[in-house]
């Protein structure tokens, strides 16, 4: 629902500035059409079907996986594509992993996204769609800012859609801002907005292999970008979870787990959360269990919290970007 011009049609129409609250509400609890709001009007119901569309969202496509994540791909109204997952885990856990820009302009190179030509930020509107959209289907209690996009780099956005999430049913303390490492929005979000998770998407410990995965780090070096998180956790008194995507032969090594615990000790600021790589037509593969255990190991020696994350929607190219990277080349 584009909620801007939700105000303007109703003020169009005379009705009092309640009313937009009440369709908000209504919207937050999984309504998919006027007609479901019964505490408006029969004839503003009729009016609002007529002038605005549910969602600034079109379903071009979705997909469910085996293990119950669903994905689905959007068009906006521009024709621009925008992903969304929904995961469901066994504990009861309904996670959203949401999109903040159409395409992303870092390539990263083992991202599907990064090979895809960058289109726009999304809007306010456009991002809480994709919740909606799921909303709609059953409620959600997690999300993570971790799908297309660089989410700091649309932080105006990507704060006011975390405003919204509690009405929909996702507390502050279950949404997560995932990061490449956009220093400035890190800063800005250390005294900013509402207490949120922060994930930095970390993926090598030293400048040398990082910049060679993740073009962005020749612009905000690694050291400086994990200073920043650590003021980020003495501000927010939060953990900064570490994402490291293990990709075989590249940063998996037991000498590069050593010096990934170099880079985040003495302190116990940071939880890694280890995560196998879904193959994305990037050239990367990646690494094996085994080889991930002995990782996680090593970290764990050193002192380091560290844990693997399951594996989710690998039969639906549920990895970020894939939907869209193939509908944007033609496949």
């Amino acid at each position: 629902m584009d909620l801007e011009s939700l105000e303007e049609t109703m003020a169009g129409l005379g009705q009092p500035s309640y009313r937009t609250g009440q369709v908000w509400e209504w919207l937050a609890r999984g309504a998919g059409s006027f007609e479901e709001m019964t505490n408006l009007p029969s004839g503003l119901r009729g009016e609002l079907t007529e002038k605005l569309p549910i969602s600034t969202l079109a379903v071009d496509a979705s997909a469910k996986s085996v293990d119950g994540t669903e994905k689905a791909l959007f068009m906006t109204a521009d024709n621009r594509p925008v992903e969304a997952v929904l995961m469901r885990y066994r504990d009861g856990r309904r996670s959203l992993c949401l999109s903040s820009q159409s395409g992303c302009p870092l390539t990263c190179t083992f991202c599907a996204t990064g090979t895809m030509k960058f289109g726009r930020n999304l809007t306010e509107s456009e991002i809480l769609d994709q919740a909606l959209h799921f909303r709609r289907i059953e409620p959600v209690n997690h999300t993570v800012f971790m799908g297309m996009g660089e989410p700091m780099m649309n932080l105006d956005n990507v704060l006011a859609v975390c405003e919204r999430l509690p009405a929909i049913g996702i507390a502050n303390s279950h949404t997560t801002v995932s990061t490449v490492g956009w220093l400035p929005g890190i800063v800005r979000m250390t005294n900013e907005g509402p207490a949120v998770r922060l994930a930095l998407s970390l993926h090598a410990p030293n400048d040398r292999l990082r910049s060679e995965i993740m073009p962005v780090n020749d612009r905000y070096p690694m050291e400086e970008v994990v200073a920043a998180c650590r003021e980020w956790r003495h501000t927010r008194k939060r953990k900064v979870f570490i994402e490291y995507l293990m990709l075989d032969g590249v940063n998996d090594s037991v000498e590069i787990a050593h010096e990934l615990a170099d880079l985040l000790l003495p302190k116990n600021d940071f939880k890694v959360n280890l995560i196998p790589y879904n193959p994305s037509g990037t050239g990367y593969q990646g690494s094996p269990r085994a080889v991930i255990d002995r990782f996680r190991e090593t970290l764990i020696t050193r002192g380091v919290h560290a844990t693997v994350r399951l594996t989710r929607g690998r039969d639906i190219d549920a990895a970020c970007g894939q939907l869209a990277a193939k509908a944007a080349n033609g496949g």
